[in-house]
């Protein structure tokens, strides 16, 4: 079975053109080795998937041809991945009240200022 639709029937990624994108990146690797998306995969393979910012590691327990649930896809594969960073640890995003209007110029340069890419002198 190719790589990236097995990653897609696993519900690793949303889409199949998203995991063959990943898989042309250089974001998929089968048991250490960059693979392309029509990479045959077998079970015992390990897939390490770079994808929104965190790294999955799987081992292949079963092979399925269609997309199934997340139940019946989560049996398809042994989770060795680290756990992601606490939310306390994540970057701090501006978060604006709802109906409150266009951000003024000194909302722009404190979201900016809390981005990193405000001047350093204001």
């Amino acid at each position: 079975m190719r790589v990236d639709s097995w990653i897609w029937s696993v519900r690793l990624t949303k889409t199949r053109s998203q995991a063959a994108t990943a898989c042309r990146g250089g974001h998929v690797r089968v048991n250490g080795e960059r693979v392309k998306p029509a990479h045959a995969l077998k079970a015992g393979d390990e897939v390490r998937l770079f994808h929104a910012g965190r790294e999955r590691i799987v081992v292949v327990s079963r092979i399925i041809r269609k997309r199934v649930g997340a139940p019946a896809a989560a049996q398809c594969y042994v989770d060795n991945s680290p756990p992601p960073p606490p939310r306390e640890l994540t970057a701090p995003t501006g978060v604006r009240d709802r109906g409150a209007g266009r951000p003024t110029k000194r909302d722009r340069r404190e979201m900016e200022r809390l981005h990193g890419r405000g001047h350093p002198s204001r």
